[in-house]
């Protein structure tokens, strides 16, 4: 693969430097011949600072078309890039400095703008093969310290080629773009597949539910997380006509339930199409382009990714859980300068444990049921919390629901489920017991509920996925009160 991954997009962009590559509402286009000018000055600026083909560069920067030619910048000279949220503080930043190693730390927005603006362009694009690194994402950490899962140019290509053709990108495609940059969902799903056809985007700086509204119209897909089309569906205006235009939502980094699903559908004529992916692994799985997209599930491999879901005596298995397990090219190398969470990470056989656990149906589709970590162990017996927070999230008064395990004196662990109630209603726990008894009338009594705690909201990252260890952390006495 000559010139790495930039050596691909470029070949998409070349024939057509005119189109509009990223559009900033209210602000000019830039066109994809400025970006790659743009990002040739990124290159030139890096190189006057000492950076080469393999050193790290870690940016912590806020959304912006220069954040994107910086990192673009990066991998034109073969460096590795290492995005880092904007919300982590600086003892957690010098962290990731201390574990990186990098070359370069970028954090400073006008900073990166004066380097660009004084810099020398390099125009060549280093000779980066399949296995050359190219990223360096951190994990959130939740279950010990971070681990940064690599990613090879190889990688970045065959995934961006094989969503792009998954989600029929095309060159008039116009890609309505609100999610965060330092993160793959943003920078590796969204702009690669983008990027890949040489369409134009719509780059807003942050999500703003009725800034988003106002755009949907001249958008023809739009990417986010659940909460972004929970927060659109509570504004009058989102309708057919707002996505006149529109032929694709896509949902993920967190799962949507089933009402919400239905409620986009049913507000604007679009069936939202959930995938399922990682920052070790980028996209694995998708719901059908063409065809059934099942409310709840995270659709089938993508072409070229083998899944299976492996039980308790770690052989496959189909319609029981399991921890879910993937091995492809998408799949990265492992965990920087840490072989032992890398071993840790693999079968015998070379497959990737995700640390999700989930079950394949007959067809091959495939349904989360949760993180490993999140599975309750309530007297001895295994509880799943997708399988209570669904039927919570089913019920009426129900908004949102997360479902964790608490230490309790006798069970070990026993089920608490915390609530947010829908606007309007009173929010009665006993209720929602009696309720939710009749609707998990067909299992076992341990996987009930315990306690029930209506909350104002759930604790969410950046990227929308409810942080139970906070919740667990938060309420570790409820069962000892």
């Amino acid at each position: 693969m000559n010139g790495g991954f930039v050596g691909l997009l470029r070949q998409s962009y070349e024939p057509a430097p005119d189109r509009v590559c990223l559009r900033v509402p209210a602000g000019p286009a830039m066109t994809y011949g400025d970006m790659d000018e743009r990002s040739a000055l990124a290159a030139g600026w890096l190189r006057s600072l000492g950076v080469s083909a393999g050193d790290r560069v870690v940016a912590q920067l806020s959304k912006s078309t220069d954040g994107v030619a910086l990192y673009l910048g990066v991998l034109r000279l073969g460096a590795v890039y290492v995005p880092l949220n904007t919300a982590y503080t600086e003892a957690e930043v010098d962290w990731f400095v201390d574990d990186a190693e990098p070359a370069a730390v970028l954090r400073d927005a006008d900073a990166l703008a004066g380097g660009l603006a004084g810099a020398q362009p390099c125009h060549d694009i280093a000779a980066c093969g399949t296995d050359d690194l190219a990223a360096l994402v951190y994990t959130s950490g939740t279950t010990g310290r971070p681990k940064g899962a690599m990613l090879t140019h190889g990688n970045l290509a065959t995934n961006a080629l094989a969503l792009n053709e998954a989600w029929a990108f095309q060159p008039e495609d116009v890609l309505l773009h609100a999610l965060p940059i330092f993160h793959v969902h943003g920078l590796m799903v969204a702009l690669h597949t983008a990027m890949l056809s040489a369409c134009e985007t719509i780059f807003l700086e942050r999500f703003d539910a009725a800034e988003v509204l106002a755009c949907l119209p001249e958008a023809t897909v739009m990417m986010g997380v659940p909460t972004y089309y929970s927060r659109l569906t509570a504004l009058d205006g989102l309708d057919a006509a707002a996505c006149s235009r529109v032929r694709l939502l896509v949902s993920g980094s967190a799962p949507m339930t089933a009402e919400l699903h239905r409620a986009v559908a049913e507000r604007t004529g679009c069936e939202v199409l959930e995938r399922y992916g990682m920052s070790e692994a980028l996209m694995i799985t998708s719901n059908p382009y063409d065809g059934p997209r099942v409310a709840g599930t995270v659709g089938f491999a993508l072409p070229g990714i083998e899944v299976r879901v492996c039980g308790d005596e770690g052989a496959p298995t189909v319609g029981r859980a399991g921890m879910v397990q993937v091995r492809g090219p998408n799949v990265g190398p492992g965990y920087w300068r840490r072989p032992d969470a890398t071993a840790e990470s693999r079968t015998v056989d070379g497959w990737f444990v995700t640390g999700d656990v989930g079950r394949l149906d007959a067809d091959g589709r495939l349904t989360l049921e949760g993180r490993a970590g999140d599975m309750i162990i309530s007297g001895g017996l295994n509880v799943y919390p997708a399988e209570i927070e669904q039927a919570l999230d089913a019920h009426p008064a129900v908004t949102e629901s997360a479902v964790v395990g608490l230490a309790h004196p006798d069970l070990g662990e026993a089920v608490a489920a915390f609530v947010v109630a829908e606007p309007g209603t009173a929010g009665d726990p006993d209720r929602l017991a009696s309720d939710l008894a009749g609707t998990l009338a067909d299992a076992a009594r341990f996987k009930h509920p315990k306690r029930f705690v209506m909350v104002d909201e759930l604790p969410r990252n950046a990227m929308g996925k409810v942080l139970k260890a906070e919740l667990r952390a938060r309420h570790a006495d409820l069962f000892s009160k």
